[in-house]
């Protein structure tokens, strides 16, 4: 056991030197700072065993996405009980073969219902499976059983983790408690900013009453008692068409391409330059938003985001952090611009 700190710091920083580690170095040095100190705190066998099982299936993930962060993907929550013949199977798969001709790939649980029914739909080249290993069940389905683009994992937050961080898009078909607890956790991480700005879809089958009843509740029961705020029902859009759904996913990258906290300043990627006009009237059509000033028209990236898409147009403000679905009617707003591409 190494006695104090500084022996485990010149032991860590030797560990490093010898793996060659020059990138992120100082987030390696800091996961084994926090491993030495699990091993000399109170943390009991079946408290490291967790530890240790969501890290190793955290890099699993982490790299089977690497090659592909560039592509864009929709992640597809739904039952796992949805047969191939139920009106709701064949709109999963026809949102994802949809979005796979826009160059998109789809994101599924890798079970069975509308998780085979995206992977189906999206093809082989267009298909990522995230695993849950169950007792009872589930083995992967058949449209990404010897896929190297799959992975399993033990615990539903990895999993969790995985299939919220590593897309760009959500749709949401009929389910029961675990397609509603990821669409409510979903929303949740939307609405308090611990996920980036995107879009939500929650698709039903044609004349399905499913998400039209959901909304009742959330805007009669939930919204009426002040629970949420009622501009929270931007964070998605309930549709029974598969064409307003691809494009709602695909629209909200017409001209927002991404955003980057700086400081105290959020910053905001476009794909189309705006003009000065434009960029003061969304000042003071979201002024509620800003803390101070008003909304910039940068000339270049920031200095800390120089490597972060250079080329592209950006604004940036002073963002109050808390008003998540106005942020979301702002990106709305950019991608409505007549300036936008």
């Amino acid at each position: 056991m190494v006695a104090n700190s500084s022996d485990v710091d010149t032991l860590i920083q030797a560990l490093l030197d010898e793996a060659g580690v020059s990138t992120n170095r100082d987030q390696l040095n800091e996961m084994l700072h926090t491993i030495f100190r699990l091993a000399g705190g109170r943390a009991q066998r079946v408290d490291l065993k967790i530890a240790n099982a969501a890290l190793r299936e955290m890099q699993e993930g982490f790299e089977v996405f690497a090659p592909y962060r560039a592509v864009r993907k929709v992640t597809m929550f739904g039952s796992a009980r949805t047969e191939p013949e139920d009106p709701l199977y064949t709109q999963a798969r026809d949102l994802a073969s949809r979005l796979a001709a826009l160059g998109w790939s789809t994101v599924t649980g890798a079970g069975p219902g509308i998780m085979a029914a995206g992977l189906e739909g999206a093809g082989p080249e267009h298909s990522f499976g995230i695993n849950i290993r169950l007792p009872l069940e589930q083995e992967p389905n058949q449209f990404i059983a010897s896929d190297p683009k799959l992975v399993s994992m033990k615990y539903f937050f990895t999993r969790k983790l995985l299939l919220v961080k590593e897309s760009d898009g959500y749709a949401v078909l009929p389910g029961g408690f675990g397609t509603l607890d990821e669409t409510f956790e979903l929303l949740t991480l939307l609405q308090t900013g611990k996920a980036m700005p995107a879009p939500v879809v929650l698709l039903d089958e044609p004349g399905g009453g499913y998400w039209q009843a959901w909304s009742r509740l959330l805007e009669q029961e939930v919204a009426t008692r002040g629970l949420i705020n009622r501009e929270d029902v931007s964070f998605y859009l309930v549709t029974d068409d598969v064409s307003a759904a691809a494009d709602e996913i695909v629209s909200f990258y017409r001209n927002y391409h991404s955003l980057r906290w700086v400081g105290s300043r959020l910053v905001i990627r476009l794909r189309s330059r705006p003009t000065e006009a434009e960029v003061s009237a969304l000042s003071e059509d979201f002024s509620d938003i800003l803390l101070r000033g008003s909304i910039e028209l940068l000339d270049g990236p920031l200095p800390a985001e120089q490597s972060d898409y250079p080329d592209l147009p950006r604004i940036a403000f002073t963002f109050d952090r808390h008003s998540y679905a106005r942020l979301r009617r702002l990106i709305n707003a950019l991608n409505a611009l007549p300036s936008a591409p």
